[in-house]
């Protein structure tokens, strides 16, 4: 790290968020630097993590420094002060087709092994192992999450209500959880003592006694909790069949996982739905395929194409089974062709702002049976279906707001981007096994289940309890969302009982079934509520409620107050971003909208000014959140189509009128002389930037490449407006 760490580091991303930061940062850098605070670059992008794994293979000049390493290290201190802008969570065809990009612009890096037989090969795929799925996010958390709308955008909506469908109390949409022998039933926690505290590993014992190591290593602390549990597989294909079986008429048929991030046990089961929808199929022509059932309809119908037999054999087996569900109709794309395409998060809140709807393969809406296996989580869905089925259709005008503080910090509960899941290949016993020789825990399994712990340590937990607490305090209204009867929450409600009776505060611990029909009863009557929840629930919640309030999650503001004093300002999700870069490629209008930008960089400011003693930070904060406001009132946002406001413009007009709103302050007179000539000229060249802006737009755009962009290229596209460049510097 360089001798003093600077005020603000903004991160190197990827996809649309790192398009948009070529046209942002410059006028971020600008208005900072008026005001004494300077602003870095670390990069977390996919290609940056990828290029850092192998500098003894690179030359000089194409070296990188392990940013994300020395990120980890900032976050521990209280000087950290991170803007996180969404990164790629990368699967292996995109870490295959990132490297490939790589290599064909001159970078000497291996290929990915797909299955390697030598210990070089082994090496490699290690090293590429770790910049898979969630790579980031465990790095960088070294706080818990405090995500809530910001009050511009929050009024936004309540003023403009987005289109919601209309639910009737005649809609046939459930959510079907597995009746027993699922996560949740076989669940065990222990909480670690000081005795206990030290080394353990997971160890496999077959039935005829031997014993195989699936994970060493460990190390727990005292007063951690430590779970253990696993899906039965044979519960599960029992559960799929009968739930295939019960369908109604006219209903859909779906599947609600998150195989981003749950990288283990959520391919496998959905591997298990596709393999009992396809039975028939499969049954003829599985001997015959090299077919994985984890890898979805998509990757049999490419192995099977040209093969008529095959292919009217799989239409006639799709076509005796319910009608499903559909990512895209038009294409064919079900909701069993690839695993990623349907992410619990996202699909649900989905499915619910639409009334209950879901599209089938005619096209049509039609109600839709969810499968949701687990019911550690499923029941917050399905209440959440039943509830407005009794009540009718969220009004958003009148609505409060739902805010979450969330217990991530320092991995905690992670649930499926870490390394202690196993699906079992014997029957036998996954056992916890302490270094003393004690059994911490111990589950009987069988082949083919999935078995998984999760751990949640003694201070991040009491970090969690004071941020939801001081959350609480500010709405008034809210809940701690654990069971007592989940053996994970049962330890976790060990510390907050004391927690809250120390401090005086009577918060209702609900278990999640309970605390989501009164969140929704109390936000329906206008009140604010927090959520304060575990990781899972922390990453579903604030999609769920985000998506029913404001009509989407990428706008929420979401803090991480660091446990050594540090901010990390996440900008919201990202998940249509690939689909913005196309639209860039193939005719230069970016509609990436970049108010989760602004809302984080208003509070990266107000830290600034809090944690540093830098009033002219907190001038420059109050200025973005005016500005902000501005921006959503004035329709200034980014549109759909070319000749309308893109990411460009919107950040032109943002520039305009936080220039404004310092010139019109009387906190800071040295800002306000600044920015006066600065918003005039703004103001007074207003259609000469907006014809530069959109010079080229309609045209194809060249960026140098996807994962790793030409710097040059990408600057010339995003920042085409000179006389926006001479006022802004």
């Amino acid at each position: 790290m360089a001798d003093k760490t600077p005020d603000i580091i903004y991160t190197i991303v990827d996809e649309a968020p790192e398009l948009a930061r070529g046209s942002l940062l410059p006028i971020i850098s600008s208005f900072s630097e008026a005001a004494g605070v300077s602003v870095a670059t670390k990069d977390i992008s996919l290609a940056g993590r990828i290029l850092a794994l192998f500098p003894d293979l690179l030359s000089d000049d194409q070296r990188v420094s392990d940013d994300l390493a020395e990120l980890g290290q900032l976050v521990k201190t209280p000087e950290a002060n991170v803007i996180k802008l969404p990164n790629i969570s990368a699967s292996v065809p995109q870490l295959e087709a990132a490297i490939k990009e790589l290599q064909s612009q001159g970078y000497p890096i291996p290929a990915y092994p797909a299955d390697p037989q030598t210990d070089e090969e082994k090496a490699v795929r290690a090293k590429y192992d770790t910049v898979k799925g969630s790579a980031v996010n465990p790095v960088l958390r070294e706080g818990n999450s405090d995500r809530r709308s910001a009050k511009a955008v929050k009024e936004y909506a309540k003023a403009n209500p987005h289109r919601m469908g209309e639910w009737k109390s005649t809609s046939k949409t459930t959510v079907a959880a597995m009746p027993g022998d699922d996560f949740f039933a076989n669940e065990k926690a222990a909480t670690i003592t000081a005795a206990q505290a030290g080394g353990a590993k997971i160890v496999f014992t077959a039935k005829d006694g031997s014993e195989t190591v699936l994970k060493s290593g460990l190390k727990y602390l005292e007063g951690e909790i430590v779970d253990a549990t696993f899906m039965s597989a044979k519960a599960l294909r029992s559960y799929i069949k009968a739930e295939v079986e019960s369908m109604e008429p006219g209903v859909l048929f779906s599947v609600h996982l998150k195989a981003t991030m749950m990288k283990v046990s959520d391919p496998i089961i959905f591997g298990h739905f596709v393999s009992v929808y396809l039975e028939d199929f499969l049954a003829k022509h599985g001997d015959k395929l090299d077919f994985n059932p984890n890898s979805g309809i998509g990757a049999l119908e490419k192995l099977i194409a040209g093969n008529a037999e095959m292919e009217a054999d799989l239409k006639a087996a799709l076509a005796a089974k319910p009608a499903m569900y559909m990512v895209d109709s038009d294409k064919g794309i079900t909701n069993l062709h690839v695993p990623s395409d349907v992410i619990i998060d996202a699909s649900m809140p989905a499915v619910i702002k639409a009334g209950g709807i879901g599209w089938g393969p005619d096209g049509k809406a039609a109600d839709t049976k969810c499968c949701i296996p687990d019911n550690s989580y499923a029941c917050v869905y399905d209440e959440t279906v039943e509830y407005f089925k009794e009540t009718g259709t969220l009004d958003v005008t009148t609505c409060g707001a739902v805010s979450n503080v969330g217990l991530m910090a320092q991995k905690a509960e992670e649930y499926g981007s870490h390394p202690t899941t196993f699906e079992m290949s014997a029957d036998g016993t996954v056992s916890i096994v302490l270094d003393s020789g004690e059994v911490l825990l111990s589950n009987e399994v069988e082949a083919g289940d999935i078995w998984r712990s999760c751990t949640a340590k003694k201070a991040p937990i009491l970090d969690w309890i004071k941020t939801g607490i001081e959350r609480f305090d500010v709405e008034g209204t809210g809940a701690f969302w654990l069971d007592a009867n989940r053996a994970h929450d049962a330890e976790l409600i060990k510390y907050v009982e004391p927690a809250l009776k120390e401090a005086g505060k009577d918060i209702p611990i609900m278990a999640p079934r309970e605390a989501t029909r009164f969140t929704w009863e109390e936000m329906r009557k206008g009140k604010n509520v927090v959520t304060i929840t575990g990781n899972v629930l922390r990453d579903y919640l604030t999609d769920l409620f985000p998506i029913l309030e404001l009509g989407t999650s990428a706008k929420m503001l979401s803090i991480v107050k660091l446990m050594q004093g540090g901010g990390l300002f996440e900008t919201g999700a990202g998940g249509s971003a690939p689909k913005h870069v196309q639209q860039v490629q193939e005719e230069n209008h970016l509609r990436w909208d970049s108010l989760g930008e602004f809302c984080a960089l208003g509070e990266s400011y107000n830290f600034l000014a809090a944690s540093k003693s830098m009033p002219k930070a907190g001038v420059l904060g109050a200025a973005v959140e005016v500005a902000t406001q501005k921006l959503l009132l004035e329709n200034k946002s980014p549109e759909r189509k070319v000749g309308q406001n893109d990411n460009r413009s919107s950040h032109y007009w943002f520039a305009r009128y936080w220039a404004e709103a310092l010139a019109a302050q009387d906190d800071d007179a040295e800002l306000k002389a600044h920015f006066a000539p600065i918003a005039a000229a703004l103001a007074e060249k207003e259609s000469v930037i907006l014809d530069e802006l959109k010079s080229e737009e309609g045209k194809p755009a060249d960026m140098g490449g996807y994962y790793h962009a030409d710097p040059a290229k990408v600057a010339s596209i995003m920042r085409p407006s000179a006389t926006l460049n001479a006022i802004i510097g």
